[in-house]
C-alpha cells in the first residue's frame, strides 16, 4: 500500500500498474505530449497524491523519471514554502506539454514566485512563455488578497505577447487577460480596455485574442456578478 512513508521508486512502479495504452492514444487528440506517458488521468494521479502526502525532496526524485505522470505526482506532492527559483526554472527546462506547464503554473503560484512571469513570458520557448500567462491567469483567481495593482502591471506583458501565434502561448494569454478582466470591477475595466485595442490590431493572433477576450468580458452576466 502506497503512502507517505513510499519511496520515488515504489510511487513509480506503482503508476505503471494503471498504465492504460487506450487513454496514452486519447490524450494525443488533446494535444498533450504522450512520450513517456502511461496514460493515467489526472483525477487518479491526484489520488495517488493524496495517499502519498508531500514530500519536496521525493517529488524532485519524481520529476528526473522524464515520466508524465511521475512528473504530475511531482508536481502534486511538492511543498510550495521548499519551491525555489531555481527549481523552478530548472523544471521549466523540461515543459514539453500544456497540461503539465498549467498544473505547474498553480504551483509556482502557490510557492510565490510571481517574480518568473517576466522573465518566463521574455522566454522563446513556447511552454516556457505559456508558464508565465498560465501563472497569470491562475494568481488573478487564487490570489484573492493580493492588491489589484498586481494585476494590472501585468496587462503590458499581455499586449506585449499578444502577438505570438504558437496555439498554447496564445491562449494562454488570452486566458491571462480574460482572468484579470474577471477579478474584479477595478481589474475589469483596464482589461476589457486592452481587450479593445487587441481587437482592432492589425496582427492576426492579437486581434483574435482582443476580440474573445471583449466578448466574454462585455457580457452582462459576467458585469452583473462584477457588481
Amino acid at each position: 500500500m502506497i503512502g507517505r512513508s513510499s519511496d520515488a521508486a515504489e510511487l513509480i512502479t506503482h503508476l505503471e500498474t494503471l498504465r492504460s495504452e487506450e487513454n496514452v492514444a486519447s490524450m494525443a487528440r488533446f494535444g498533450i505530449a504522450t512520450g513517456g506517458a502511461l496514460g493515467i488521468s489526472n483525477p487518479d494521479i491526484r489520488a495517488v497524491a493524496r495517499l502519498a502526502k508531500k514530500d519536496h525532496l521525493r517529488a524532485m526524485q519524481l520529476w528526473r523519471s522524464d515520466i508524465r505522470e511521475a512528473r504530475l505526482l511531482a508536481l502534486y506532492t511538492a511543498e510550495p514554502k521548499r519551491l525555489t527559483t531555481e527549481e523552478a526554472r530548472h523544471w521549466a527546462d523540461d515543459f514539453n506539454s500544456w497540461e503539465i506547464v498549467d498544473c505547474a503554473a498553480d504551483l509556482f503560484v502557490e510557492a510565490g514566485l510571481d517574480e518568473l512571469i517576466s522573465d518566463f513570458a521574455a522566454d522563446e520557448r513556447e511552454f516556457i512563455r505559456r508558464t508565465a500567462f498560465a501563472m497569470i491567469a491562475g494568481a488573478a483567481v487564487h490570489l484573492k488578497k493580493e492588491p489589484d495593482a498586481t494585476f494590472l502591471a501585468w496587462l503590458p506583458l499581455i499586449e506585449a505577447y499578444a502577438g505570438d501565434p504558437r496555439n498554447v502561448v496564445c491562449k494562454a494569454v488570452n486566458w491571462a487577460l480574460r482572468s484579470i478582466g474577471k477579478r474584479n470591477l477595478a481589474c475589469h475595466a483596464p482589461a476589457l480596455a486592452l481587450a479593445k485595442i487587441l481587437a482592432e490590431s492589425p496582427d492576426k493572433t492579437a486581434r483574435w485574442i482582443g476580440r474573445d477576450a471583449a466578448r466574454e468580458l462585455a457580457g452582462e452576466k459576467l458585469l452583473a456578478r462584477l457588481r
